[in-house]
């Protein structure tokens, strides 16, 4: 006989539909009966004042507890960043969703991107310190530099997704910035959809890549609660649990943890964001607090150790020599290191004119985008390369960030990007095109050879450095495999690379490989470890 159970929710369009979306899963799951009841909380009550400047806590989640301690609700449903760091102990949390898009998405106008030279000001509407202190620290790095004379500010936004893309497109902001999990919820309900559709009618996007904005600890996570004590043997929270996802669960805590270990509150400039990556948890913190200053923290939370330096050797880094030895950070380690003196990349030009979605794979195929006036959407493979093609006066509109192209393949997915991109039906996917090297392979779409490389044949002395090293970092598994056919003998060494392509390269293969989450990391590492 199934049951019926009553679900506790927000009254706004984002709240009902992530409601209803957990509603038929469930039915779906367990055959039982879930109706929403609609709970008003303080935070939907006052939408004029900033949250930080609010007396109290729990804006958006108080109302909603005493329902279900008085019983009026069996579960109730949190985007899990409202939750406080202190739930009430009469409730349990047994289930956290699967969250797919935990980026922020900044929203503009295709006109003020088309009158960007001429613009002064460019105001970005927002709900968070968090936003508000990446917005006016780190933007500008992002935006087309052609007119330097920009002004960026961020103002206070508060209100529910319909009413800040509203204001958006009344002009009162030139940019807003909103939570992409959010957008792709609506994006995915039938009638939500059409809604959305028509407020992004116009506009144009940037994704915000995460190593340089990190979204609000366990954004883009729905929390669903019920009372730890009911007369029912536990069969609630057993049919809860079929829609919890371990892995979500487990990047959200380590961000809780983090978030409460910086002081938590509503009033935190401080974005963290942790990812499952390769071998262990991958941390990105940024943000300000007062009594620490300016915060930036990568860090890589390792399920092993790292392996043993065994001796004191050159250590080859696989920079090209003239960029490795530009970077001055290199001198400061106490091993003697070296770059790769024997692949060369020289740009190719294309002669065509190109139509359509364009990914850009390195710096080294910049000289191929004269003719890139053409592209519908222009993305990087990493924040280096967006900034690269911004101070060019480009409109990027999101990177891979370093985790190679199953970021962008991800991306390519969003229900709400495609309405974005207009690609939501099937015949107006339009080309994807993909600017690489000559012998690269793509999942994203066409590749386009737009730099080569060449190999010499190295000098003695370089030979004979590479029989001496233990430890090799490689920037692409190309790079490794043409050193393996010209010194068989690194096979056996410690090879080393970042989290993106070049790992999943590796793994394809069965080489053993140590990821690393950047170079500094791997910086570090050779500094601490290397024998003296």
């Amino acid at each position: 006989m199934p049951k019926k159970y009553i679900i506790g929710t927000r009254g706004s369009l984002l709240a009902l539909t992530q409601a209803g979306q957990t509603k038929k899963k469930l039915e779906e799951l367990t055959g039982d009966h879930f109706d929403l009841k609609i709970i008003t909380t303080k935070g939907d009550a006052n939408t004029k004042v900033p949250l930080w400047q609010l007396e109290g806590q729990n804006f958006f989640t108080k109302e909603l507890d005493e329902a279900l301690k008085n019983k009026e609700v069996d579960l109730v449903i949190h985007s899990h960043k409202d939750l406080g760091s202190l739930r009430p102990e009469e409730l349990i949390l047994p289930a956290v969703t699967e969250r797919k898009y935990a980026h922020d998405i900044l929203l503009v106008k295709k006109e003020t991107v088309t009158q960007w030279e001429s613009l002064q000001f460019f105001k970005v509407g927002t709900s968070s310190p968090r936003r508000m202190t990446h917005i006016n620290s780190f933007l500008k790095e992002f935006l087309p530099l052609k007119n330097t004379a920009l002004k960026i500010s961020s103002e206070p936004l508060r209100g529910n997704v319909n009413t800040r893309l509203e204001k958006l497109q009344k002009g009162e902001f030139q940019g807003i910035v909103l939570a992409l999990a959010g957008l792709e919820r609506l994006a995915l309900g039938d009638e939500s959809r059409q809604e959305l559709k028509e407020l992004l009618k116009g506009l144009t996007f940037m994704v915000l890549p995460q190593s340089a904005f990190p979204s609000a600890a366990s954004q883009g996570a729905l929390a669903i609660e019920c009372l730890k004590e009911r007369n029912d043997q536990d069969e609630l929270l057993n049919k809860l649990k079929k829609i919890h996802d371990q892995k979500t669960w487990e990047e959200v805590r380590r961000e809780r943890l983090a978030f409460n270990n910086y002081g938590g509150g509503c009033h935190l400039a401080v974005g963290i964001h942790v990812r499952k990556a390769p071998g262990g948890y991958l941390h990105i913190h940024r943000g300000y607090k007062e009594d620490q200053g300016n915060i930036d923290t990568v860090k890589f939370e390792r399920e092993s150790s790292l392996p043993s330096l065994t001796q004191k050797s050159p250590v080859f880094v696989g920079l090209p020599l003239n960029k490795g030895l530009t970077q001055k950070k290199w001198n400061t380690l106490k091993s003697e290191i070296f770059f790769d003196e024997i692949i060369q990349k020289k740009p190719y030009n294309l002669n065509e004119v190109l139509k359509g979605h364009f990914y850009v794979t390195s710096d080294h195929c910049l000289e191929a985008l004269k003719n890139v006036s053409q592209a519908k959407t222009l993305w990087a493979s990493g924040t280096k390369t967006m900034q690269s093609l911004a101070k060019r006066g480009l409109w990027v509109h999101g990177s891979s960030d370093s985790f190679g192209e199953r970021e962008l393949l991800s991306l390519k997915e969003s229900k709400t990007l495609q309405l974005l991109m207009n690609t939501e039906e099937s015949n107006q996917q339009g080309a994807w095109f993909v600017f690489t090297n000559d012998t690269a392979e793509s999942n994203i779409g066409k590749t386009l050879v737009t730099y080569t490389r060449t190999t010499t044949n190295p000098t003695q002395v370089f030979a004979e450095k590479i029989k001496q090293t233990q430890v090799f970092y490689w920037t692409s598994f190309f790079q490794y495999q043409t050193f393996k056919e010209k010194f068989p003998s690194i096979e056996n060494k410690i090879h080393c690379c970042g989290l993106g392509k070049t790992y999943d390269h590796f793994k394809k293969t069965k080489t053993m490989v140590t990821p690393f989450a950047h170079m500094d990391e791997f910086r570090s590492w050779i500094n601490s470890s290397n024998p003296s």
